[in-house]
């Protein structure tokens, strides 16, 4: 049975930071492959400021195209709004009952899995990968030493999307953040210029 670490996240944009982390990821654990999922509408996050579903998905479909073992996915836009990834998880385990699905988070995520809906199921069923991330607060006690949480000792990547969409928004050059097929495509359709 193939195990599939699913990363989650708006990307938008996706940059070479989320491609340092899901390669680091799938070749230095037991992983055989990154899905890296579209997320339509995170509940945390406001939706105004997003590109189109199709736009970020053809971004991230153009940054994994030569990584073999990272594929795009656009599972969650087939399901309710807003996403909460324990459905998520309970549909994709459905639809491919041959793979074996486990989350990929930050470890500024893990901090705030208690307040995930539905986390014991979550727990119950899957195992998490996490990278390290500078962050303040501390990773709940249930969750240090659980049997299925593992933290993965992956390079501190510290590049955000906030940040380059900024960057582009003010004339900077921040070409080395994204991979060359994403800054095209970005150029190209004018994205996060006002």
């Amino acid at each position: 049975m193939s195990k599939i670490g699913l990363y989650f996240g708006t990307f938008n944009p996706i940059h070479v930071g989320h491609l340092i982390i899901a390669n680091h990821m799938v070749e230095n654990s037991d992983l055989d492959e990154i899905w890296m999922v579209v997320t339509p509408h995170n509940p945390f996050k406001k939706k105004s400021s997003l590109l189109e579903n199709n736009h970020r998905f053809e971004l991230v479909y153009r940054a994994t195209e030569n990584y073999e073992k990272i594929k795009p996915s656009d599972i969650e836009f087939k399901l309710p709004q807003p996403n909460y990834t324990v459905f998520t998880l309970a549909h994709i385990s459905d639809l491919y009952p041959g793979k074996e699905f486990c989350l990929i988070m930050g470890e500024d995520n893990l901090k705030s899995l208690h307040k995930w809906k539905n986390y014991e199921t979550i727990l119950e069923h899957h195992h998490i990968y996490v990278y390290p991330r500078i962050a303040e607060g501390s990773v709940d006690h249930q969750f240090k030493s659980h049997s299925k949480i593992h933290v993965v000792n992956a390079p501190i990547v510290q590049i955000s999307s906030t940040m380059i969409r900024n960057g582009i928004k003010d004339k900077k050059n921040i070409k080395p953040l994204l991979s060359k097929e994403v800054w095209e495509y970005i150029d190209e359709m004018n994205f996060y210029k006002k």
